[in-house]
């Protein structure tokens, strides 16, 4: 089948899937890098290159569909791709997403942060029809995983990618009887992207409940306010023990790491910058407002 894709590196699984399967690429959509955590897009773009497709850049317009189509492609596979999509159906045959949550649990831009703060028992990929509400298409696939606790951003991430790969897998091999036998979504819920407020770690909670934060958001950063500034903490640890320290006082410096006090007892910050000012700016924003 002739597909176009709209994806990162992050989901490469994906795009790799439906190239051994021997479907024939004709476009990547793919985005400008703005966060090398997220958003490379380096390697799926020398797969497009093998497969002699051509790369855009810019935002996938109305004109790009009806092009696609004009050109034979049938369907638009998605996956990590910010954007709305317009409407396909005048253009194309078939449209599909894969999106990083048990649908119809989680729908959203980026899930995968609440579903560590909430303590979801069970995560996955799922892939379902495009519409026109996000992540609200008929489900043709999902594949599951079961979280037992404990687990941090990084990990959550490699297993819906690796998730998203198996799920790709079975999508590309038997994609028509997936589609015809898609089943609608009932009920579930929306997650909408995360606030910058709900990142910053509550001192005056236990450390267990300080270090489920840190692990949600990962390298991509929770906050913590040490001495009136601003951090984005990258890395923690945390431990139990009595103390007389106010919560958030400093208790320990260690050459760059910073040992302040929590409920219950310390959380030492490994990994931590000063927020950039648009940061600050937006949190004491956020803050001033709740």
């Amino acid at each position: 089948m002739r597909y176009a894709i709209a994806t990162l590196d992050r989901y490469l699984g994906v795009f790799e899937a439906f190239h051994r399967a021997g479907w024939t690429c004709v476009k990547l959509f793919t985005l400008p890098v703005r966060d090398r955590e997220f958003g490379t897009q380096e390697r799926a773009i020398a797969l497009a290159q093998t497969a002699g497709a051509p790369i855009q850049l810019a935002r996938i317009g109305a004109e790009d569909l009806q092009a696609l189509g004009a050109s034979g492609c049938e369907a638009l596979i998605v996956a990590g791709y910010d954007f709305k999509v317009p409407p396909w159906e005048p253009a194309l045959k078939y449209a599909v997403n894969f999106h990083p949550a048990p649908l119809p649990l989680g729908r959203g831009p980026y899930p995968l942060w609440r579903a560590l703060l909430e303590r979801q028992p069970v995560w996955g990929m799922t892939c379902h029809r495009l519409s026109a509400q996000f992540d609200a298409g008929d489900i043709l696939a999902a594949e599951h995983f079961a979280l037992v606790g404990g687990e941090c951003h990084e990990q959550l991430n490699l297993r819906v990618q690796m998730a998203g790969k198996r799920l790709a897998e079975r999508v590309a091999r038997d994609f028509v009887a997936l589609w015809d036998g898609a089943e609608p979504q009932r009920g579930g819920s929306y997650w909408p992207r995360t606030a910058l407020r709900e990142r910053i770690l509550d001192v005056t909670r236990p450390h267990a409940e300080v270090l489920r934060t840190v692990r949600a958001f990962g390298r991509t950063g929770s906050i913590a306010q040490v001495s009136g500034t601003w951090l984005i903490v990258k890395h923690a640890l945390g431990w139990a023990e009595r103390h007389q320290h106010r919560p958030g006082e400093v208790a320990h410096l260690a050459g760059n790491t910073i040992v302040i006090a929590v409920a219950d007892g310390y959380l030492a910050l490994i990994e931590s910058d000063i927020a950039p000012p648009h940061v600050v700016a937006e949190l004491n924003t956020e803050t001033r407002a709740h």
